[in-house]
């Protein structure tokens, strides 16, 4: 049984780790850098390890950091988390030598899905459907031009290592074919490390949609549903929720018979995400899989009612998934929208918005689920990805969990970084995501639009007036109308 659990990863999914082990009674143990000394995830950590400077190439990405954090704690267990070390086959095996559990599959399995070109080819012989392309070996211009002419354009050019949209390229013609080529594999080589790239035919209007599995040492996998993660900028999602809207259920159900096929067929063990791109025609194809727990877990967790961190430990403790849903098949019930909050700024190319959050207000309301990292006085540092939270609407209904999620998002305050908060709400309320129209190029195809609501005009309008009717005399702006000025004289 685990007694420890170190967790290699910071912010928002650190908090929500550690608030299942503390109902499991489960030890937490935080680590942090120099930007994070004072984050709310170290403070709610039963203990914490200080892992060195803020850069993470310095602090959470330093493999034998987090194994002296683990040493010095006593920790018998990891949970990476996403990102950072959660899909580094390196990590993995360091702590399988070191007698230490690791919360994920097998090092092999996150080296397999972890290459792109690899992952392909070990699906196509599962028998799982692969888009239409090329992944051999060679890395020539003239062998990846013929490859692109043979498959037909338009196509997709994708680097093998990696994700999050880099060194990922759409060509339309031959013309353009060789500098997408040039510039895919130089930003690819940039980020990975990797410059190898893999060419895909591109799916029109497709639809991402992914199944959430779950794997045990008996060899026994099966699912949790779908989620449609289709609302997308630069290949980064901003709106998860399941069940997909306007997917048929024969549709639905074969997409997730195939993901257990998938997943079946390398032995995974733990939680996993198998992607598909659902094409116009209800053809679908496999696209990756995610060896680590994603960021829109709590959508598949309000629907099917299960703590997927709670079903990570207890796998890696040895428990048996028959154990884990009491012998009857998970059921879907409800619906879930989340979207994440970032502090970024719509208006001007979503930059990163940092600095101190003078006042941040998350509403508790029932079926609501706000999943935050942050306070007031955190501070949002170029160091770290800059999602500050992640809002889920619940419902019987879709409906109903869009309403809730609007309702949620117009209770949330938050002052200091600029955030995409009224973008979100304009997304909710768009015409074509109220229908379920989505598809990839939602956010492309459809002008959002949005504006200060009522309540915020309204509340500037007062504190303008509080301020234009006394004098204050304060150190800073923030003083002056944060809270502890005049927003908390007048809210």
């Amino acid at each position: 049984m685990i007694k420890r659990l170190l967790i290699a990863n910071r912010g928002e999914i650190s908090l929500r780790i550690q608030k299942t082990c503390k109902r499991l009674g489960i030890e937490t143990v935080a680590v942090y850098s120099d930007a994070d000394k004072d984050a709310p995830f170290v403070k709610a950590a039963d203990f914490s390890f200080y892992l060195g400077e803020s850069e993470p190439s310095k602090s959470y990405l330093v493999i034998s950091n987090i194994l002296k954090a683990i040493s010095e704690t006593g920790a018998d267990a990891v949970h990476p988390g996403y990102g950072f070390l959660s899909e580094k086959a390196e990590f993995a095996r360091e702590l399988s030598k070191a007698g230490i559990s690791f919360l994920g599959p097998k090092p092999e399995t996150v080296d397999l899905m972890g290459d792109k070109i690899r992952s392909r080819a070990a699906m196509e012989k599962a028998g799982v459907p692969v888009v239409p392309g090329y992944e051999g070996e060679s890395q020539e211009h003239s062998v990846l031009l013929k490859e692109a002419e043979r498959i037909g354009f338009p196509i997709m050019i994708k680097a093998s290592a990696g994700g999050g949209g880099k060194g990922m390229k759409r060509v339309f013609s031959k013309e353009e074919f060789l500098p997408a080529l040039e510039s895919a594999q130089r930003e690819a080589g940039n980020a990975f490390g990797d410059s190898r790239v893999f060419l895909e035919k591109y799916i029109i209007n497709p639809r991402h949609i992914e199944v959430q599995v779950f794997g045990d040492s008996s060899g026994k996998v099966i699912h949790l549903f779908e989620r449609e993660c289709s609302i997308q900028r630069r290949h980064q999602k901003v709106v998860e929720e399941s069940p997909a809207p306007n997917l048929p259920s024969e549709l639905k159900q074969k997409i997730c018979e195939v993901a257990v096929k998938a997943a079946s067929s390398i032995g995974y063990l733990g939680a996993g995400t198998v992607e598909f791109i659902l094409g116009e025609d209800g053809a679908f194809y496999f696209l990756e899989m995610n060896t680590r727990l994603q960021v829109e877990h709590p959508v598949t967790e309000s629907v099917t009612g299960f703590d997927l961190v709670e079903w990570q430990i207890r796998i890696a403790e040895g428990v048996g998934i028959e154990k884990l849903t009491g012998g009857k098949s998970p059921s879907q019930s409800g619906h879930a929208i989340e979207v994440r909050l970032y502090a970024e700024d719509p208006e001007n190319e979503f930059l990163p918005s940092i600095g101190k959050i003078e006042l941040a207000k998350f509403p508790e309301i029932q079926n609501l689920r706000v999943d935050s990292g942050v306070v007031t006085g955190s501070e949002v540092s170029l160091y770290y990805d800059p999602m500050l939270a992640k809002v889920i609407g619940i419902g019987k209904t879709r409906e109903e969990a869009r309403k809730n999620l609007i309702a949620g998002l117009e209770e949330t305050i938050v002052f200091g970084p600029i955030t995409n908060l009224n973008y979100l709400k304009a997304i909710l309320e768009h015409s074509e995501f109220v229908k379920g129209n989505t598809d990839t190029h939602f956010l492309e195809k459809h002008k959002v639009v949005w504006e200060e609501s009522g309540e915020e005009k309204e509340a500037v309008l007062m504190s303008a007036s509080f301020l234009a009717n006394r004098t204050v005399k304060t150190s800073s702006v923030w003083d002056a109308v944060g809270p502890n000025g005049v927003w908390g004289e007048i809210s």
